[in-house]
């Protein structure tokens, strides 16, 4: 396998990882708005829509969503773009130094 398939190869992953979060994020503004939705006919009038149990599924799948998209973003700004090639190549040194 040629270095350009392999960054096409990587780069496809990455892509897919995107593409699962956004995904992702648009079922969670789905989901929740049916919920809001559904939670607002049942509240007795008078009282806020805000209330403890309206927000605990949002708030704990928000908690999921933001994981989620920092495992898909924050590690090239941590890492930087090339630290997993670097890391593969350090790997591979070690290992080609062990066997000689």
């Amino acid at each position: 396998m040629t270095s350009e398939e392999i960054r096409y190869k990587e780069a496809q992953k990455r892509v897919k990882r995107i593409k699962g979060f956004y995904t992702h994020a648009t079922i969670y503004v789905v989901v929740n708005i049916m919920i809001f939705v559904i939670n607002a006919r049942e509240i007795p009038a008078g009282e806020s829509i805000f209330q403890w149990r309206t927000l605990m599924t949002p708030l704990f799948w928000g908690i999921g969503l933001l994981s989620h998209g920092l495992s898909v973003f924050l590690p090239n700004y941590l890492l930087g773009k090339d630290w997993e090639e670097r890391k593969i190549r350090e790997f591979m040194e070690k290992e080609k130094s062990m066997r000689q």
